[in-house]
């Protein structure tokens, strides 16, 4: 099990951190002070060392400089706020392996834990340079048509300073998306904060956009950094925009016209300087005409538009995508499952992946854990995938046989238990075409 050492004086903080790794299979240390910090390193040996850079009795690197002479095959991580990164860059310098900005993002986290432990296990000879903060190599972008377009509009608009609203069904990697558009931007030096706005009711979403003051509401027991400052001379990236609350939008327009924030319980405004880019599964114009979303503020945050393709509409990347997921799955689950029989192949080309690109990476991490073989076979996948096999048929080629349309709409319907929404998806069409089909062959 690998070990991590936090050195931490926040506790609060250290302690969620620590719950989260170890859920991560990680054996977790914990100190508040470098007198501490050092006492332990000399007793025992770590695999990753994770420091803030201001403690109460001394700083990061101070520490860093003792840990090179000591133990210097111990990688160091340190934890920075945005104003403290030109620090960070000097700890890089002096020998830290990477550095990561705070509020964390706790997949990134991992990511340079994961991939620090797997150049100490095959050490290559490079140089040694920072590394950037958000970082994300969970995905290829494809050689499909649809993924081509895709990326030229991201390379096209990453240099740009224009706001992004990417639209893409659940599952389609849009969180990628963004960090790829930011990392390939003037800001890529400056930190990237993604939130998830489907999960913030009103009063957290103010909060965690433009912070609070201490006392400003009940559970304020300290002031916080909004994101908007956090994230200060780089991108914060709002998931599921439209789920905002009409106040919180009201106040997000504000910010980014007067490029001011106010925290909640202050008097003060902030001066901010971030690009935003948002994303959306929902149809914001149907939004807008629904009262639910402000046009003034959809204007404000698509200048510019990318639509990511669902992942049946990238059959050249189907494949491409399979193996890479399994690559993934063997270094996590620590196997060394080889690929997929044929059938599974057969099923994993011509599946419609309703989940995308996050169904296809969860149903082959769960097959490359089940398997008892050296290649993934169809009992190895998850039920539901496999129970589609039979009605692959018209999954594959929607509705293009005229002859036969009207039995393949009858057999997706028997297949879906009359479910319209569950029909539409076998058929690879919209529900409003699926209706439409319906009053044609008079099955309503």
């Amino acid at each position: 099990m690998p070990s991590v050492f936090i050195l931490e004086d926040d506790l609060t903080f250290s302690l969620m951190l620590t719950t989260w790794l170890r859920k991560k299979g990680f054996e977790v240390t914990t100190a508040s002070l470098i007198s501490d910090a050092k006492r332990k390193i000399q007793e025992n040996t770590y695999d990753i060392f994770l420091s803030d850079l201001r403690l109460p009795d001394g700083n990061g690197l101070d520490l860093l400089s003792w840990i090179k002479k000591e133990r210097s095959s111990l990688p160091v991580i340190m934890m920075t706020s945005y104003a403290d990164i030109p620090t960070a860059v000097q700890a890089i310098k002096a020998g830290a392996a990477d550095y990561i900005t705070k509020p964390l993002n706790p997949e990134n986290l991992l990511e340079k834990i994961n991939s620090l432990l797997v150049q100490e296990e095959t050490p290559v000879k490079k140089e040694s340079k920072p590394v950037q903060s958000g970082g994300n190599n969970s995905y290829l972008e494809g050689n499909s048509p649809a993924a081509k377009q895709l990326y030229q509009h991201v390379r096209l608009v990453a240099p740009t300073d224009m706001s992004v609203l990417i639209i893409g069904a659940s599952g389609t990697g849009k969180e990628f998306v963004a960090r790829h558009i930011h990392e390939q931007s003037n800001r890529a030096a400056f930190p990237f904060i993604a939130l998830d706005c489907g999960s913030l009711s009103k009063e957290l979403a103010a909060s965690e956009f433009f912070g609070h003051v201490k006392g400003s509401f009940t559970g304020a027991v300290s002031d916080k950094k909004g994101a908007f400052v956090a994230a200060e001379g780089g991108t914060v990236f709002l998931d599921e925009v439209g789920n905002l609350s009409y106040e919180v939008q009201v106040q997000l327009l504000r910010a980014l016209q007067e490029r001011k924030v106010k925290p909640i319980g202050s008097n003060e405004e902030i001066n901010i300087n971030i690009r935003l880019i948002a994303a959306t599964n929902e149809n914001l114009r149907r939004a807008i005409e629904k009262g639910n979303f402000r046009e003034d503020l959809y204007h404000r945050i698509k200048e510019f538009t990318i639509r990511i393709p669902d992942l049946k509409d990238r059959k050249e990347d189907i494949l491409l995508f399979a193996h890479h997921f399994l690559d993934m799955a063997n270094k996590e689950l620590k196997r060394n499952v080889i690929g997929f029989d044929p059938d599974t192949l057969h099923l994993i080309q011509t599946y419609s992946w309703p989940g995308n690109l996050r169904e296809m990476k969860n149903a082959i991490r769960y097959a490359t854990l089940l398997t008892s073989g050296r290649y993934i076979v169809l009992s190895d996948l998850p039920s539901e995938i496999t129970e589609e096999k039979e009605n692959i048929s018209f999954s594959a080629s929607p509705l293009k046989d005229k002859e036969n349309e009207k039995i393949l709409i009858e057999r997706a319907l028997k297949e879906a238990g009359n479910n319209k929404t569950k029909a539409a998806q076998l058929l690879g069409v919209d529900r409003k075409t699926l209706y439409n089909k319906l009053k044609l062959y008079g099955l309503t």
